[in-house]
């Protein structure tokens, strides 16, 4: 199963996209600002991260740019995720790491589309260690 770290300093969005994203069957861990989802991905690296960019303490830019940085989570794709829409905004989350964008409101299907192919080049978490299943005689 893929994890997914959410970075949103909107609960709403964050409740939105979470449920969402549950149903398709991702696991997501979530944090309402860029220094507790850095540490949050230092801790529990995972698959890809949704970014808002235009967080309160560290923006979503200088963030990716800590992130691709350490050598142990640059893998890690990103999704910047902003209601930026102005000329350059795209080209300015590309260059601070990111490997993809979408702005704000939503649009669901669109963003799962980005979700889905980046995951589908990268690996995905290692899986869980279940205990074995028993069988019943």
């Amino acid at each position: 199963m893929h994890r997914i770290l959410y970075i949103e300093d909107t609960e709403n969005n964050r409740i939105l996209v979470t449920r969402q994203l549950e149903r398709k069957g991702y696991r997501v861990m979530t944090a309402e600002d860029a220094t507790t989802g850095l540490a949050l991905a230092a801790k529990e690296p995972p698959d890809l991260i949704l970014m808002d960019m235009g967080l309160p303490d560290l923006d979503g830019w200088e963030a990716t740019r800590r992130l691709k940085s350490n050598p142990a989570l640059r893998h890690i794709p990103v999704i910047a995720l902003t209601a930026h829409v102005m000329q350059g905004d795209r080209d300015s989350s590309i260059a601070a790491g990111c490997d993809d964008y979408d702005t704000k409101p939503f649009q669901f299907p669109r963003l799962m589309a980005k979700i889905e192919a980046l995951l589908a080049t990268s690996n995905p978490s290692p899986p869980s260690q279940s205990p074995p299943l028993s069988h019943a005689p």
